[in-house]
């Protein structure tokens, strides 16, 4: 952790964990009064001033451990995608053909459903490389409960990469690229020292033991008190008789105690107090939490009124793109061959370098046995 006052709730700045001060503090940011500094309705700040604020706020959910250097230089995107829509050209016999073949209505009606949505909300894609970093995607999967612990699983050797250790949470996923979590290193699956925590899954079961220990307190109670309908020793002796007697007679065997059904195949988890605002899946990864694995299925993108980045924010609102005029105008694109040397290690980039090779050399060979055919 870079700071030790993230969670500070003066400050309130979102950032990728499931604390609670932490969901005080998106609350406090998105809905609470907090939300008037990133609202800019009235002239009162500066263009410079709501660029700044906004980079700031987004800066701290979206790698707030990564130097702002390095995420200027290897993390921002050339350029976002261009979603407006495209001119026609008039003078080619394309309409005339579309409109014999039924096409014209089918795309109207999909242009209108289109409109209704808007365009695509691509401001949060500047943040897709992110997203590819292999202890966000730890996060993202739910096998940490902060990317500072996703951080710590990956340089404490918990976590393999498509079968190999890998310590270097730096590096970012291709698409294909499969990530396993050891077990024994999520802290969730371990009770927590406290008493201020308990078994989810056996909640019932304590909430039965506490209504029973009431009713006998209760019980204990009532029979300290004096009954005037109580009766005589004598009375009380052939009561006690009679009721042993029929107790002898139906007395059946005592039935075994067998565990719940509800209880068979359950794993226990710990997780933290108001966790639940966080428990879900992006849809470019494909998680299996029976054997603590996931994958990276593709790149994340966006479409028309959905984005597949999370992010506290609004997905194309004001904040991201003020964000994004902030980079556009300071990020630093000169990139010496030293500087690419200490680049991150980009996993998509590195597969494509070893296609180019192997045709490269497949050329070769080609073109050296044409070479010995001719001789």
């Amino acid at each position: 952790m870079r700071d030790a006052g993230v969670f500070s709730i003066k400050r309130a700045l979102p950032r990728m964990s499931w604390t609670p001060k932490n969901l005080f503090n998106l609350y406090a940011r998105t809905a609470g009064p907090k939300r008037r500094e990133i609202t800019f309705k009235s002239a009162n700040s500066t263009l410079f001033q709501q660029r700044w604020k906004s980079k700031a706020v987004v800066r701290a959910y979206h790698g707030d451990f990564i130097n702002e250097k390095i995420f200027k230089r290897w993390y921002l995107p050339e350029t976002l995608p261009d979603v407006r829509p495209k001119r026609k050209v008039l003078g080619d016999d394309k309409a005339s053909l579309e409109e014999f073949a039924l096409r014209k209505k089918k795309e109207q009606d999909l242009a209108r459903e289109e409109e209704k949505k808007g365009m695509a909300p691509v401001g949060s894609l500047m943040f897709a490389e992110v997203e590819r970093r292999i202890d966000v995607f730890l996060f993202r999967c739910c096998f940490a409960h902060s990317i500072y612990e996703a951080r710590r699983l990956v340089i404490h050797g918990d976590v393999m990469l498509n079968g190999v250790k890998h310590q270097n949470a730096n590096t970012r996923l291709a698409p294909g690229d499969m990530v396993s979590v050891n077990p024994d290193a999520i802290r969730f699956f371990k009770p927590p020292n406290g008493d201020s925590w308990y078994d989810v899954n056996g909640y019932d079961e304590m909430v039965k033991k506490k209504e029973a220990k009431e009713a006998k307190k209760a019980a204990a109670t009532k029979a300290a008190e004096p009954d005037p309908a109580q009766p005589t020793p004598a009375e009380q002796a052939i009561i006690d008789a009679h009721l042993a007697k029929e107790g002898a007679a139906t007395e059946a065997p005592a039935e075994e105690t067998q565990p719940s059904k509800t209880d068979v195949g359950l794993t226990p988890f710990y997780l933290p107090h108001f966790a639940s605002p966080w428990l879900f899946i992006p849809a470019y990864i494909e998680p299996c939490f029976t054997t603590c694995s996931a994958i990276y299925v593709r790149h994340p993108t966006a479409r028309p009124g959905y984005s597949e980045i999370p992010t506290p924010y609004d997905a194309d609102g004001e904040v991201v793109r003020f964000a994004w005029e902030w980079y556009v105008e300071r990020r630093p694109r000169i990139r010496t061959d030293t500087q690419r040397a200490r680049m991150p290690e980009d996993r998509a980039r590195a597969q494509m370098e070893d296609i180019n090779e192997g045709r490269k050399s497949l050329r070769r060979d080609v073109l050296r046995k044409a070479a010995q055919r001719r001789i």
